[in-house]
């Protein structure tokens, strides 16, 4: 995709170029791309970054068209811990500090199951929170907690500080393999967050 001696401009409309004809090549033109199905042969590393905001960087400057960003998310895939942009003749990595999404919006919901928190990602994906798109939280250095959802296939979405104080408001205590757990009901299914005497302790 990036190859030696063209400009810039000229490796991202080829990135550009590639991505659109592997979303067109999707059953019906609509949704993501099948990129579970592909294993083209690996071209190398691209410049390309996604920060810690969410922020999708080419060649050290941030991609200011979000159409073009949320193109690029929709080849992603992961494999063995590592980020690629993929299409169906070729696969570039790229770096991600974090997670390759971000969840920037959250809305409350009812189903058979009882409450189904929905969650919007930064490049406008609508993920339901249930037994298939998990939360999880990691322990941070601040001694705080970080929740991710599972969008897909191994990519997760950072969700925001504000949607975390939402979800701590949420928040309930349930016995789980014996321990008394705080955590959230979302889906049919409950995901643990902390030791429940801790976050008493905490809060």
């Amino acid at each position: 995709m990036a190859k030696q001696g063209q400009s810039a401009n000229q490796s991202l409309d080829a990135l550009t170029m590639a991505a659109r004809d592997a979303a067109a090549s999707s059953s019906s033109g609509k949704g993501l791309p099948p990129v579970h199905l592909w294993n083209p042969p690996f071209c190398g590393d691209l410049d390309m970054r996604i920060a810690r905001d969410g922020t999708w960087f080419y060649l050290g400057s941030p991609i200011g068209r979000p159409a073009l960003v949320r193109l690029f998310s929709t080849i992603l895939k992961r494999e063995d811990g590592k980020h690629f942009l993929v299409t169906p003749v070729e696969k570039v990595g790229i770096q991600v500090e974090d997670a390759p999404f971000l969840a920037v919006e959250m809305a409350k919901d009812e189903d058979a199951r009882g409450r189904l928190l929905r969650f919007r990602t930064n490049v406008d994906d609508w993920v339901d929170c249930d037994s298939a798109h998990r939360l999880r939280f990691e322990a941070g250095a601040d001694g705080g907690l970080t929740p991710y959802l599972h969008v897909r296939a191994d990519l997760w979405a950072k969700v925001t500080r504000a949607l975390y104080y939402d979800l701590v408001d949420m928040g309930e205590e349930r016995v789980v393999d014996g321990r008394p757990m705080f955590g959230i009901a979302s889906g049919g299914d409950f995901f643990s967050m902390a030791d429940a005497e801790q976050m008493r302790e905490a809060h």
